[in-house]
Protein backbone atom coordinates (compact mmCIF):
# COMPACT_ATOMS: atom_id res chain seq x y z
CA UNK A 1 0.00 0.00 0.00
CA UNK A 2 1.45 3.24 -1.08
CA UNK A 3 0.96 6.28 1.13
CA UNK A 4 0.78 9.52 -0.80
CA UNK A 5 3.20 12.13 0.45
CA UNK A 6 1.68 15.49 1.01
CA UNK A 7 4.21 18.30 1.08
CA UNK A 8 3.43 21.22 3.35
CA UNK A 9 3.65 24.61 1.70
CA UNK A 10 6.81 26.44 2.36
CA UNK A 11 6.25 29.44 4.60
CA UNK A 12 9.74 30.78 4.74
CA UNK A 13 9.42 33.13 1.74
CA UNK A 14 6.08 34.40 3.04
CA UNK A 15 7.56 34.93 6.45
CA UNK A 16 10.52 36.74 4.92
CA UNK A 17 8.18 38.91 2.87
CA UNK A 18 6.15 39.65 5.98
CA UNK A 19 9.29 40.58 7.86
CA UNK A 20 10.42 42.77 5.00
CA UNK A 21 7.03 44.50 4.89
CA UNK A 22 7.18 45.05 8.64
CA UNK A 23 10.66 46.60 8.38
CA UNK A 24 9.72 49.05 5.59
CA UNK A 25 8.12 51.69 7.87
CA UNK A 26 11.06 51.42 10.23
CA UNK A 27 13.48 51.95 7.37
CA UNK A 28 11.52 54.98 6.22
CA UNK A 29 11.55 56.43 9.74
CA UNK A 30 15.30 55.92 10.02
CA UNK A 31 15.78 57.56 6.64
CA UNK A 32 13.69 60.58 7.64
CA UNK A 33 15.53 60.82 10.97
CA UNK A 34 18.87 60.69 9.18
CA UNK A 35 17.72 63.41 6.74
CA UNK A 36 16.61 65.64 9.62
CA UNK A 37 19.92 65.20 11.41
CA UNK A 38 21.82 66.00 8.22
CA UNK A 39 19.74 69.14 7.65
CA UNK A 40 20.18 70.14 11.30
CA UNK A 41 23.96 69.71 10.97
CA UNK A 42 23.99 72.18 8.08
CA UNK A 43 21.64 74.65 9.77
CA UNK A 44 23.28 74.61 13.22
CA UNK A 45 26.25 76.89 12.31
CA UNK A 46 23.84 79.46 10.85
CA UNK A 47 21.59 79.30 13.91
CA UNK A 48 24.60 79.68 16.20
CA UNK A 49 25.78 82.70 14.21
CA UNK A 50 22.33 84.34 14.31
CA UNK A 51 21.98 83.66 18.03
CA UNK A 52 25.44 85.03 18.87
CA UNK A 53 25.48 88.11 16.66
CA UNK A 54 21.79 89.02 16.26
CA UNK A 55 19.49 87.53 18.89
CA UNK A 56 21.76 88.06 21.90
CA UNK A 57 22.75 91.67 21.01
CA UNK A 58 19.07 92.52 20.44
CA UNK A 59 18.16 90.96 23.77
CA UNK A 60 20.94 92.84 25.56
CA UNK A 61 19.94 96.13 23.95
CA UNK A 62 16.32 95.60 25.01
CA UNK A 63 17.47 94.71 28.52
CA UNK A 64 19.59 97.89 28.66
CA UNK A 65 16.63 100.00 27.61
CA UNK A 66 14.37 98.55 30.33
CA UNK A 67 16.80 98.95 33.23
CA UNK A 68 18.52 101.85 35.00
CA UNK A 69 22.12 101.09 34.16
CA UNK A 70 25.11 103.01 35.47
CA UNK A 71 28.79 102.24 34.97
CA UNK A 72 28.87 100.31 38.26
CA UNK A 73 25.67 98.37 37.63
CA UNK A 74 26.74 97.71 34.04
CA UNK A 75 29.84 95.93 35.35
CA UNK A 76 28.11 94.26 38.31
CA UNK A 77 24.96 93.38 36.35
CA UNK A 78 22.51 94.39 39.10
CA UNK A 79 20.69 97.30 37.46
CA UNK A 80 17.13 97.81 38.75
CA UNK A 81 14.21 97.36 36.37
CA UNK A 82 12.81 100.73 35.25
CA UNK A 83 10.24 99.70 32.62
CA UNK A 84 9.47 102.34 30.03
CA UNK A 85 11.19 105.14 31.94
CA UNK A 86 14.13 105.33 29.52
CA UNK A 87 11.78 105.57 26.54
CA UNK A 88 9.83 108.40 28.20
CA UNK A 89 13.12 110.16 28.94
CA UNK A 90 14.16 109.89 25.30
CA UNK A 91 10.81 111.03 23.91
CA UNK A 92 10.74 114.03 26.27
CA UNK A 93 14.32 115.04 25.42
CA UNK A 94 14.51 118.18 23.21
CA UNK A 95 17.09 116.40 21.05
CA UNK A 96 14.65 113.70 19.97
CA UNK A 97 12.65 115.90 17.58
CA UNK A 98 15.64 117.25 15.62
CA UNK A 99 17.33 113.83 15.58
CA UNK A 100 14.20 112.16 14.18
CA UNK A 101 13.73 114.93 11.62
CA UNK A 102 17.37 114.77 10.52
CA UNK A 103 17.13 110.97 10.26
CA UNK A 104 14.11 111.19 7.98
CA UNK A 105 15.61 113.98 5.84
CA UNK A 106 18.95 112.21 5.59
CA UNK A 107 17.29 108.91 4.66
CA UNK A 108 14.70 110.01 2.13
CA UNK A 109 16.79 112.66 0.37
CA UNK A 110 19.71 110.24 0.11
CA UNK A 111 17.72 107.36 -1.37
CA UNK A 112 15.79 109.68 -3.73
CA UNK A 113 18.97 111.04 -5.31
CA UNK A 114 20.76 107.69 -5.18
CA UNK A 115 17.90 106.02 -7.02
CA UNK A 116 17.42 108.80 -9.59
CA UNK A 117 21.13 109.08 -10.45
CA UNK A 118 21.63 105.30 -10.34
CA UNK A 119 18.68 104.77 -12.70
CA UNK A 120 19.95 107.41 -15.12
CA UNK A 121 23.41 105.80 -15.16
CA UNK A 122 21.92 102.31 -15.57
CA UNK A 123 19.91 103.44 -18.61
CA UNK A 124 22.99 105.18 -20.00
CA UNK A 125 25.21 102.10 -19.64
CA UNK A 126 22.49 99.86 -21.08
CA UNK A 127 23.33 101.22 -24.54
CA UNK A 128 26.39 98.92 -24.74
CA UNK A 129 28.97 101.31 -26.19
CA UNK A 130 32.66 100.46 -26.25
CA UNK A 131 33.78 102.01 -22.94
CA UNK A 132 30.65 101.00 -21.02
CA UNK A 133 32.27 98.13 -19.03
CA UNK A 134 35.27 100.26 -18.04
CA UNK A 135 33.21 103.26 -16.97
CA UNK A 136 30.76 101.03 -15.13
CA UNK A 137 33.64 99.50 -13.19
CA UNK A 138 34.96 102.97 -12.29
CA UNK A 139 31.58 103.96 -10.90
CA UNK A 140 31.84 101.06 -8.44
CA UNK A 141 34.85 102.61 -6.69
CA UNK A 142 32.81 104.58 -4.08
CA UNK A 143 31.06 101.34 -3.13
CA UNK A 144 34.30 99.35 -2.85
CA UNK A 145 36.27 101.87 -0.79
CA UNK A 146 36.29 101.45 3.01
CA UNK A 147 33.77 103.86 4.47
CA UNK A 148 36.36 105.53 6.70
CA UNK A 149 38.38 106.41 3.59
CA UNK A 150 35.34 107.86 1.81
CA UNK A 151 34.25 109.86 4.86
CA UNK A 152 37.76 111.20 5.47
CA UNK A 153 38.09 112.20 1.82
CA UNK A 154 34.81 114.12 1.89
CA UNK A 155 35.83 115.77 5.17
CA UNK A 156 38.98 117.05 3.47
CA UNK A 157 37.05 118.19 0.39
CA UNK A 158 34.53 120.11 2.53
CA UNK A 159 37.17 121.65 4.78
CA UNK A 160 36.45 125.37 5.20
CA UNK A 161 40.07 126.46 4.98
CA UNK A 162 41.80 124.08 2.58
CA UNK A 163 39.01 122.05 0.99
CA UNK A 164 38.83 121.65 -2.76
CA UNK A 165 35.11 122.51 -2.82
CA UNK A 166 35.65 125.96 -1.31
CA UNK A 167 38.64 126.46 -3.61
CA UNK A 168 36.43 125.84 -6.64
CA UNK A 169 33.77 128.17 -5.24
CA UNK A 170 36.41 130.87 -4.68
CA UNK A 171 37.59 130.37 -8.26
CA UNK A 172 34.00 130.92 -9.41
CA UNK A 173 33.69 134.05 -7.29
CA UNK A 174 31.55 132.51 -4.52
CA UNK A 175 32.38 133.23 -0.88
CA UNK A 176 33.64 130.67 1.60
CA UNK A 177 31.10 128.17 2.93
CA UNK A 178 31.43 126.38 6.27
CA UNK A 179 30.28 123.02 5.00
CA UNK A 180 31.05 121.07 8.18
CA UNK A 181 31.04 123.92 10.70
CA UNK A 182 27.83 125.74 9.80
CA UNK A 183 24.49 124.46 11.17
CA UNK A 184 22.91 125.37 7.84
CA UNK A 185 25.25 123.19 5.76
CA UNK A 186 26.41 120.30 7.97
CA UNK A 187 23.45 118.02 7.23
CA UNK A 188 23.63 118.84 3.51
CA UNK A 189 27.32 117.91 3.47
CA UNK A 190 26.81 114.44 4.94
CA UNK A 191 23.83 113.86 2.63
CA UNK A 192 25.97 114.69 -0.42
CA UNK A 193 28.67 112.27 0.75
CA UNK A 194 26.13 109.52 1.42
CA UNK A 195 24.55 109.99 -2.01
CA UNK A 196 27.96 109.57 -3.64
CA UNK A 197 28.58 106.35 -1.70
CA UNK A 198 25.15 104.83 -2.45
CA UNK A 199 24.92 105.51 -6.20
CA UNK A 200 26.95 102.41 -7.25
CA UNK A 201 24.60 100.07 -5.35
CA UNK A 202 21.57 101.48 -7.18
CA UNK A 203 23.48 101.38 -10.48
CA UNK A 204 24.36 97.68 -10.14
CA UNK A 205 20.87 96.53 -9.08
CA UNK A 206 18.99 98.61 -11.63
CA UNK A 207 21.39 97.72 -14.44
CA UNK A 208 20.81 94.04 -13.67
CA UNK A 209 17.09 94.66 -13.86
CA UNK A 210 17.44 96.35 -17.25
CA UNK A 211 19.22 93.28 -18.61
CA UNK A 212 16.07 91.23 -18.04
CA UNK A 213 13.85 93.46 -20.19
CA UNK A 214 13.50 91.89 -23.69
CA UNK A 215 15.11 93.95 -26.43
CA UNK A 216 12.22 93.06 -28.75
CA UNK A 217 9.97 95.43 -26.83
CA UNK A 218 12.22 98.38 -27.63
CA UNK A 219 12.49 97.31 -31.25
CA UNK A 220 8.70 97.14 -31.59
CA UNK A 221 8.34 100.52 -29.89
CA UNK A 222 10.88 102.06 -32.28
CA UNK A 223 8.99 100.69 -35.26
CA UNK A 224 5.83 102.28 -33.88
CA UNK A 225 7.64 105.63 -33.71
CA UNK A 226 8.02 105.87 -29.93
CA UNK A 227 10.66 108.33 -28.72
CA UNK A 228 13.34 107.50 -26.16
CA UNK A 229 11.34 109.15 -23.38
CA UNK A 230 8.17 107.29 -24.38
CA UNK A 231 10.07 103.98 -24.38
CA UNK A 232 11.40 104.74 -20.90
CA UNK A 233 7.99 105.79 -19.57
CA UNK A 234 6.00 102.97 -21.19
CA UNK A 235 8.47 100.08 -21.12
CA UNK A 236 11.54 100.60 -18.93
CA UNK A 237 10.04 102.14 -15.83
CA UNK A 238 6.96 99.84 -15.52
CA UNK A 239 8.96 96.64 -16.08
CA UNK A 240 11.66 97.87 -13.70
CA UNK A 241 9.15 98.53 -10.91
CA UNK A 242 9.76 95.26 -8.95
CA UNK A 243 13.52 95.80 -8.97
CA UNK A 244 13.02 99.46 -8.07
CA UNK A 245 10.89 98.50 -5.06
CA UNK A 246 13.58 96.17 -3.73
CA UNK A 247 16.30 98.76 -4.33
CA UNK A 248 14.43 101.52 -2.52
CA UNK A 249 13.48 99.35 0.44
CA UNK A 250 17.02 98.05 0.90
CA UNK A 251 18.28 101.62 0.62
CA UNK A 252 15.85 102.70 3.32
CA UNK A 253 16.92 100.00 5.75
CA UNK A 254 20.62 100.68 5.12
CA UNK A 255 20.46 104.48 5.22
CA UNK A 256 18.43 104.59 8.43
CA UNK A 257 21.34 103.12 10.37
CA UNK A 258 24.20 105.10 8.82
CA UNK A 259 26.46 106.17 11.67
CA UNK A 260 30.14 106.06 10.74
CA UNK A 261 29.91 108.50 7.81
CA UNK A 262 28.18 111.19 9.89
CA UNK A 263 30.37 110.61 12.92
CA UNK A 264 33.62 110.88 10.99
CA UNK A 265 32.54 114.02 9.12
CA UNK A 266 30.64 116.06 11.72
CA UNK A 267 30.11 113.94 14.88
CA UNK A 268 26.49 115.03 14.65
CA UNK A 269 27.39 118.71 14.95
CA UNK A 270 27.82 121.53 15.10
CA UNK A 271 25.53 121.29 18.10
CA UNK A 272 22.91 118.81 16.90
CA UNK A 273 22.64 120.20 13.34
CA UNK A 274 23.48 116.85 11.73
CA UNK A 275 22.58 114.53 14.60
CA UNK A 276 20.51 111.47 13.71
CA UNK A 277 19.07 108.70 15.85
CA UNK A 278 22.17 106.57 15.20
CA UNK A 279 24.66 109.25 16.25
CA UNK A 280 22.51 110.36 19.20
CA UNK A 281 22.31 106.79 20.48
CA UNK A 282 26.10 106.55 20.38
CA UNK A 283 26.52 109.93 22.09
CA UNK A 284 24.20 108.92 24.93
CA UNK A 285 25.87 105.57 25.48
CA UNK A 286 29.54 106.32 24.86
CA UNK A 287 30.01 110.02 24.12
CA UNK A 288 30.26 111.35 27.68
CA UNK A 289 32.13 110.60 30.89
CA UNK A 290 28.82 109.62 32.51
CA UNK A 291 27.21 107.40 29.87
CA UNK A 292 23.46 106.96 29.78
CA UNK A 293 23.25 103.34 28.73
CA UNK A 294 19.50 103.03 29.20
CA UNK A 295 18.40 106.05 27.10
CA UNK A 296 21.05 105.23 24.49
CA UNK A 297 19.69 101.70 24.16
CA UNK A 298 16.13 103.07 24.00
CA UNK A 299 17.08 105.26 21.03
CA UNK A 300 18.63 102.17 19.44
CA UNK A 301 15.39 100.24 19.98
CA UNK A 302 13.39 103.00 18.28
CA UNK A 303 15.77 102.89 15.33
CA UNK A 304 15.53 99.09 15.19
CA UNK A 305 11.72 99.31 15.24
CA UNK A 306 11.70 101.74 12.30
CA UNK A 307 14.11 99.55 10.34
CA UNK A 308 12.00 96.48 11.22
CA UNK A 309 8.89 98.10 9.73
CA UNK A 310 10.69 98.72 6.44
CA UNK A 311 12.24 95.24 6.60
CA UNK A 312 8.81 93.62 6.91
CA UNK A 313 7.62 95.78 4.04
CA UNK A 314 10.55 94.49 1.98
CA UNK A 315 9.65 90.87 2.78
CA UNK A 316 6.03 91.48 1.82
CA UNK A 317 7.01 93.04 -1.51
CA UNK A 318 9.42 90.19 -2.22
CA UNK A 319 6.76 87.53 -1.51
CA UNK A 320 4.28 89.35 -3.70
CA UNK A 321 6.77 89.32 -6.55
CA UNK A 322 7.49 85.61 -6.12
CA UNK A 323 3.77 84.72 -6.03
Amino acid sequence: MTIARVDRPRRAPAAAAGASGADAPSLRRRHRRRSRLTALAFVTPLLAYLAAFYVYPLYRNLDLSLRDYTVRSFVAGDAPFSGWHNFRTVLDDPTFGPAMRHTMVFTFVSIAFQYAIGLALAVFFNRHFRLAPTLRALFLIPWLLPLIVSASTWSWMFNSESGVVNYLLHFLGVGQVGWLTSPDWALTSVIVANIWIGIPFNLVILYSGLQNIPAELYEAASLDGASAWQQFRRITFPLLRPVSAITLLLGLVYTLKVFDLIWIMTKGGPGDASSTLATWSYQLGFGTLLPKFGPGAAVGDILILIALVFGLLYIRVQRRQEA
